[in-house]
């Protein structure tokens, strides 16, 4: 029996992956059924409409709406932070001309209240722009794969001072977790919207901060930028660790890939026909996440030599660039 795209859509996005169930009674006939008050974890709802879970007994039956009586308690809201590095200007005159100059980031931090309420006020701005603003701020504009639009439910800029320095921050709620590319592609969103979206018409709007002084607060910049999950961020050791993923070129037609750690290789849908395009995209989504060349070689490493090998450390390229690039990848 097939079931409306739009009713599956809706059964995903009410009841994401993690979601908790428990059964109050099978109606199928099942030789071995589920005990009645079992719980268990879904796994993922199928185009036929069944439920598949893990029960915490360590068995994966299914339930069908219908059929099963079940209860489901969907995983609770969780906040995510994307950290990017904020810089501010201002104009000041000499004679007869007017200079932009920007602020040592310390001296920034000094101005982060100000910066926060002018971002609070972006954000009452979207508000009004209709309800689904309202409710999801950045995410009513997320052009990107279904999984992640269902498990982020929100999205909003705000700022922090972290360490003494001004930080911009993408404060994303979020039911369930998200996999490595559902984070690249909410990650790539959020950096879209810094640098020609929201962020683009916020820096250039004047903040006061008072004796007469305006100044103008960017989220984005066009050079050495990153936005980084909080964990990576802040970890003081991330360079010297392997990323959770990161892109890379095919070495046989110049085809974009990624790379899961742990995993294999994998060929993008975000691939073009021209390589140095891809070269290109391949280098930008690096750098987008901070994530380093030696860090790249040694995913590369790891994917064709084992994760647990020497040339799985980002430490042993960070030593010498002398190394010799790791070729002959094949497809996972």
């Amino acid at each position: 029996m097939s079931i409306p795209k739009e009713w599956l859509d809706f059964l995903r996005e009410q009841y994401p992956e993690g979601s908790r169930i428990k059964l109050r009674e099978m109606g199928s006939d099942d030789p071995c059924p589920i005990k009645p008050g079992s719980m268990g974890t879904l796994q993922a709802i199928d185009d036929l409409g069944t439920f598949h879970v893990a029960w915490d007994d360590g068995r994966g039956l299914g339930l069908v709406i219908g059929q099963d009586s079940f209860s489901v308690f969907p995983p609770p809201l969780q906040t995510l932070k994307l950290y990017m590095p904020m810089t501010v200007t201002y104009y000041d005159e000499e004679g007869d001309l007017e200079q932009d100059y920007t602020m040592d980031p310390r001296e920034a931090a000094e101005y982060a209240p100000q910066i926060i309420a002018a971002l609070q006020g972006e954000r009452r701005w979207l508000e009004n722009e209709g309800p689904e603003e309202a409710e999801r701020g950045l995410m009513a504009y997320f052009d990107g794969p279904d999984s992640v639009d269902q498990k982020v439910q929100s999205c909003w800029f705000t700022a922090e001072v972290r360490e003494g320095q001004l930080w911009g921050v993408a404060e994303c709620r979020v039911r369930g977790e998200l996999s490595p590319l559902e984070l690249h592609r909410l990650i790539n969103e959020a950096g879209g919207q810094a640098s020609d979206g929201v962020g683009e018409s916020f820096e250039q709007r004047e903040i006061s901060v008072g004796g007469g002084m305006e100044i103008y607060a960017h989220l984005w910049q066009s050079k050495g930028w990153s936005i980084m999950p909080e964990q990576d961020r802040f970890d003081p050791h991330f360079s010297e660790r392997l990323p959770d993923m990161c892109f890379t070129v095919l070495p046989e037609d110049g085809a974009l890939a990624y790379i899961i750690k742990g995993d294999g290789l994998r060929r993008s849908e975000d691939s073009k026909e021209q390589p140095e395009i891809n070269r290109h995209l391949a280098d930008y989504y690096n750098q987008e996440r901070g994530i380093s060349e030696a860090q790249v070689r040694a995913m590369e490493g790891g994917c064709q030599h084992g994760w647990d090998s020497p040339a799985a450390d980002p430490r042993a390229y960070q030593q010498t660039q002398a190394q010799s690039q790791i070729g002959g990848m094949t497809l996972a």
